[in-house]
């Protein structure tokens, strides 16, 4: 597939390499002479200097033989714009990155036909929706939804008094009567395991499992998180879109305080916000926190516009013992040293908005996709196509690449949690998290 990615920041870079992994034809553009000597020399396409919403441009990146435009720069109009030009040039897939949440809302006077977009992508309103479920599954590191909330990826770290732990999987699959949870990854000493069998799970483990939502909370107490942490007060640092987005959600719930460091900001907030308590301050004073009852909190989301200013504040968070610290941080480069120094719970904005600008790309055969900040693999929601070769015999029988696993299989809205005799049939949604290097085989064998 040929794909005309605008924009070579972070947003653009790792959709290019991701892209391009999977075998796309990928050109990018951009205007910062820099990003684009990045693109050229890290990325397996062609990179172009120039700007995204110049038509001339465009026609030079190959838009007209384009089979998909992505514009993901941070301007909103320079996205929309680039993506008309494209809709005008016959392209036929377009997708917008944009800010501006007016855009985006379903009475908004322009339909994302008119705007030039066939998708519109709120980075706001994914971190925001990812957020909230990380604070309403309060044991979690991470929470992924699938199927509009049918299935869950759920990340939880093991203690060392875990049931879970030095026990083989086969072991605890017999003990537990085989429950509806699958354990499809793990993250151990910077390296992302898929478990077998035989493989034991260890004291301060990532594992991340599948499972329905109905059955998160058994598993909690599978993993020996018996008690479900209280959600009653929230502090979040930082006054901007996702801080509202959340407060929004969140107010009618548990009392939310916010600090912000720019008055006329923490103004507006206040007047949009009757419900929650709005605070002019420095988010990383140690002073003003503990003044504002820190240690009390149950909560700590520290979503400024500065990635260490939300690293030192969750960190702070943490030494007062914050039961559920979260922070923003959308320098990718961060994402895998963050759990060494204790932050598990990481939002991107940036591979959020990745995961959805790959899914709409690729929808005609993937669901879904949701990368996981710090982990190497990503999770994929599979349909299996007609003929293909994943219907032809029995998983155990299948040649399925050592570096996925199936995690679940979707049939008629019933989950089955898949065993080596699951025959997967066309048009089942079957969830896989893999590691990249399964990728192509993945495709071959889904279709």
């Amino acid at each position: 597939m040929r794909i005309l990615i605008v924009g070579a920041g972070d947003v653009g870079f790792q959709l290019g390499r991701r892209l391009s992994r999977d075998q796309h034809d990928i050109t990018i553009v951009d205007g910062d002479p820099a990003k684009v000597r990045r693109a050229a020399e890290q990325l397996d396409g062609l990179a172009i200097e120039g700007s995204g919403d110049s038509y001339r441009i465009l026609r030079q990146a190959g838009v007209a033989s384009a089979d998909v435009v992505a514009a993901v720069t941070d301007n909103d109009d320079t996205n929309l714009m680039a993506c008309r030009l494209a809709k005008a040039s016959g392209v036929e897939v377009t997708i917008a990155r944009v800010r501006n949440a007016e855009f985006s809302e379903p009475d908004f006077v322009l339909t994302p036909a008119q705007l030039g977009a066939d998708h519109i992508i709120h980075p706001e309103r994914e971190a925001a929706n990812a957020i909230i479920r990380l604070l309403q599954e309060s044991s979690a590191t991470h929470v992924v939804d699938l199927e509009n909330g049918r299935i869950e990826m759920i990340g939880l770290i093991l203690e060392r008094d875990s049931p879970l732990v030095n026990v083989p999987l086969s072991e605890l699959g017999r003990r537990y009567n085989h429950p509806p949870v699958q354990i499809v990854a793990v993250g151990r000493n910077h390296e992302t395991i898929i478990p077998k069998g035989e493989d034991r799970l260890q004291a301060g483990d990532h594992m991340f499992a599948i499972c329905a939502p109905e059955y998160a909370r058994e598993l909690f107490g599978l993993a020996g998180k018996r008690k479900k942490p209280r959600m009653d007060n929230i502090m979040i640092v930082g006054g901007g879109m996702i801080a509202r987005f959340v407060a929004e959600e969140m107010a009618d719930k548990a009392h939310v305080k916010i600090i912000e460091h720019d008055l006329a900001r923490a103004e507006r907030l206040a007047d949009c916000l009757p419900q929650a308590l709005v605070i002019h301050g420095d988010g990383t004073d140690i002073d003003l926190l503990q003044a504002e009852d820190l240690e009390n909190m149950d909560s700590f989301v520290a979503v400024t516009g500065d990635d260490e200013n939300n690293i030192i504040a969750t960190l702070l968070a943490r030494q007062y013992e914050v039961p559920r610290p979260i922070a923003l941080v959308n320098r990718v480069a961060y994402l895998p040293i963050l759990p060494t120094i204790g932050l598990n719970a990481v939002i991107s904005k940036q591979m959020l908005t990745v995961n959805a600008v790959q899914q709409f790309i690729q929808h005609r055969q993937v669901a879904a996709i949701a990368g996981v900040p710090g982990m190497e693999g990503q999770m994929i929601e599979y349909i299996a196509r007609q003929g293909s070769r994943i219907t032809q015999r029995p998983l155990r029988d299948v040649k399925f690449p050592r570096s996925a696993v199936v995690g679940a299989i979707l049939r008629d809205g019933e989950l089955i949690i898949p065993g080596g005799m699951t025959l997967i049939r066309s048009g089942d949604r079957a969830v896989v998290f893999a590691l990249p290097e399964a990728m192509n085989e993945l495709d071959r064998l889904f279709g």
